[in-house]
């Protein structure tokens, strides 16, 4: 087995986790995935079903998330992204070449960036399921993107928009700016902006565990609600 990243910490399970605010903010739909795009594009879309009629495929990668914890071994499946982008957003959409800045937003309203030359790496995916399952609230649903090379928080949840620009002078992030680095990757310890990496860990690190239980008694009451 590879070693882990720098300054990761395996694991056993895989907890619903994020930005506080975001515990109690849940996808309206859960079902039907419908994904928009916009922004440096001649064509705005509504995809309705977005991985309809294209290659699915599976594949094993960790998750690291960038707070220090990395899960293992998890089994997505959907599209790869370079899949979709040439096939739907280039032909359909139609965006400016030189638009290679990424807004990608959530059904909760979460928000992070990723450059163009990262989304067509070759594991990064639109998934919609997980070890085999549908993909679930905790997780994602109904879509979320997977990139293994960057920190978990680049790989949106319940995604439902992808805005295209040149730059991210129209990015307003879901928390501190220092929070979501433009390229975040894991190997390279970009965790965030302005500070190192080893900084951040030991900022991070003491809020896993309350983080952990918060958005897990959210969860909890989430699900009561609907029984």
């Amino acid at each position: 087995m590879n070693a882990l990243p720098p300054g990761q910490r395996e694991r056993a399970d895989f907890p619903r986790f994020g930005i506080d605010k975001f515990a109690t903010r849940f996808p309206r739909n859960t079902q039907t995935a419908v994904l928009q795009i916009s922004g440096e594009v001649n064509t705005p879309l509504q995809l309705e079903n977005p991985l309809a009629g294209l290659p699915r495929v599976e594949q094993v990668s960790d998750f690291h998330c960038v707070t220090t914890w990395s899960k293992r071994g998890l089994r997505w499946g959907g599209v790869r992204f370079s899949v979709f982008y040439e096939r739907v957003l280039l032909p359909k959409a139609q965006p400016d070449p030189k638009a290679t800045v990424f807004i990608m937003s959530g059904q909760d309203g979460a928000r992070t960036t990723l450059m163009l030359q990262d989304l067509l790496a070759a594991d990064v995916m639109l998934a919609d399921t997980l070890d085999g399952q549908p993909l679930t609230v905790e997780h994602g649903a109904p879509l979320r993107l997977v990139a293994p090379s960057q920190y978990g928080y680049k790989s949106m949840k319940h995604l439902a928009r992808l805005s295209i620009h040149f730059d991210d002078a129209m990015f307003r992030p879901s928390a501190f700016l220092f929070m979501d680095h433009p390229r975040a990757r894991v190997m390279l310890e970009e965790r965030g902006r302005f500070f190192p990496g080893w900084f951040l860990r030991w900022l991070y690190r003491p809020l896993i565990g309350p983080t952990v239980r918060k958005f897990a008694l959210a969860m909890q009451n989430h699900y009561s609600v609907f029984r």
